[in-house]
C-alpha cells in the first residue's frame, strides 16, 4: 500500500511539473512575442529613393556594359 501512495505521489509530482513548465514556456514565449512587436510594427523607410536606384543602375551599365567588352569574343 505504501509503495502504491509513492507511487501516485510521484505520478502527480510529475504531471504537476510537467504542467507548470509547460506555463512557463508559454509565459517566456508570449514575452518574448510582446518585445519583439514593436519592431515588427516599424515603418521600414528606403535609404535611397527610386531615383537614385535608377542612376546608380544607369552607371553600373555605363561601367561595366557591353561597350567594355567590345574588344572580347562573345560566345
Amino acid at each position: 500500500m505504501m509503495a502504491m501512495m509513492s507511487f501516485a505521489t510521484l505520478v502527480i509530482a510529475t504531471l504537476l511539473a510537467t504542467g507548470i513548465a509547460v506555463l512557463l514556456d508559454w509565459l517566456m514565449l508570449r514575452v518574448a512575442f510582446q518585445l519583439l512587436q514593436p519592431v515588427a510594427k516599424r515603418a521600414v523607410t528606403p535609404q535611397i529613393e527610386r531615383g537614385e536606384l535608377a542612376r546608380g543602375t544607369v552607371q553600373l551599365v555605363r561601367v561595366y556594359g557591353a561597350h567594355r567588352f567590345a574588344g572580347s569574343v562573345v560566345v
